[in-house]
C-alpha cells in the first residue's frame, strides 16, 4: 500500500506544478479598463480610449476591456482571452455583458472575446471584421491607438445595434498554438498509464524503483516539461517587474472595476 501511495504523491506533485506553472501566466485583475503592459500607448491615448470605455460602461454597464500584453507564450490567443475574461470578470456578474480586446504586440496577433450577454449582439463572424478592418491595417501601420479607437467604437455601435456584419464569410484564425499544453497532457497520461501498469517487466520504464524512490530519468523529464513551459512565457514582458509593468492605470477615471462577468469561449482573432 505504501509504495502505491508514493506513486500517487509524486503524480500529484507533478500534477500540482504543471498547474502553477500555468496559473503564473495571467496578470493579476486590472483596476482599470485599458491595461496596457507594453507601453505601447501613450498616456493621453490610454486616456481618451479609458475615458470612452467607462463613460460607455457607466451608461450601459457593458465593459470592454482593453489588454495589451507583450507575448501569450504557447497559449492559443483565443483560448488565452476567453480564460482572461473569466478570470477578470469582465462584465457585469448575471448579464455576463463583457467584451475583451486582446493583443499581443510581440506575437503580433490580436482578440476580440465576448461575454455570453454579448455573443447575439457581438457575433463571431462581426468581431472577426472588427479585426480585419479596423485593427489589422492599423497594426501593420503601427498606428495602435487608431486600430483600437476604431476597433471599440465599431463594437459599441454593434451593441446598439447599429453596425452590421457582411455576408461575406470571414477568413478566421483558429490556429492551434496550444501545441505545448497538449504535450504536457499527454505526458501526464502517459506517467500515469505506467504508474499504474502491473509490476514487472524492466526497469527502464519504471518510476518508482524497488527503494520506493523516483528513477531520476522521470524528475529529469518532469523538470525540463516545467522548464519548458516556464521559457514559454518568460518573454511575456508584461504583467509584473520594471520596464513594461502598467498597473492599469491610466491616468484617472472613475472605473469601478469588473463586476464578475463571464464568458464561453465567442469571439475572433487574427495577426498581423
Amino acid at each position: 500500500m505504501k509504495p502505491m501511495l508514493k506513486k500517487l504523491f509524486i503524480f500529484c506533485s507533478l500534477l500540482l506544478c504543471t498547474a502553477m506553472v500555468f496559473a503564473q501566466d495571467f496578470p493579476e485583475r486590472s483596476n482599470t479598463l485599458v491595461t496596457d503592459y507594453t507601453n505601447t500607448l501613450s498616456a493621453g491615448d490610454k486616456q481618451k480610449l479609458e475615458t470612452k470605455l467607462v463613460a460607455f460602461n457607466d451608461s450601459t454597464s457593458t465593459q470592454i476591456a482593453v489588454v495589451i500584453l507583450k507575448s501569450i507564450g504557447s497559449y492559443d490567443i483565443n483560448d488565452y482571452g476567453q480564460q482572461l475574461l473569466r478570470k477578470w470578470g469582465i462584465g457585469q456578474k448575471g448579464k455576463n455583458n463583457g467584451i475583451l480586446v486582446l493583443v499581443a504586440v510581440s506575437d503580433r496577433k490580436m482578440a476580440i472575446q465576448t461575454g455570453y450577454g454579448m455573443e447575439g449582439a457581438l457575433p463571431d463572424i462581426l468581431t472577426q471584421r472588427i479585426i480585419q478592418n479596423d485593427m489589422r491595417p492599423n497594426f501593420k501601420a503601427g498606428d495602435y491607438y487608431a486600430g483600437l479607437d476604431s476597433a471599440t467604437n465599431d463594437i459599441i455601435k454593434a451593441t446598439k445595434g447599429e453596425f452590421k456584419a457582411d455576408e461575406q464569410p470571414a477568413d478566421q484564425n483558429s490556429g492551434s498554438d496550444g501545441g505545448a499544453i497538449i504535450i504536457v497532457i499527454v505526458i501526464i497520461v502517459v506517467i500515469l498509464i505506467i504508474v499504474f501498469r502491473k509490476r514487472g517487466g524492466g526497469g527502464g520504464g519504471q518510476i518508482i524503483d524497488r527503494r520506493g524512490g523516483a528513477s531520476p530519468f522521470w524528475w529529469f523529464l518532469a523538470g525540463s516539461m516545467l522548464s519548458n513551459n516556464n521559457n514559454s512565457g518568460s518573454d511575456w514582458g508584461g504583467f509584473s517587474g520594471s520596464g513594461g509593468s502598467d498597473s492599469g492605470s491610466s491616468g484617472g477615471g472613475d472605473f469601478g472595476g469588473f463586476g464578475g462577468g463571464d464568458g464561453g469561449g465567442g469571439g475572433s482573432s487574427g495577426s498581423w
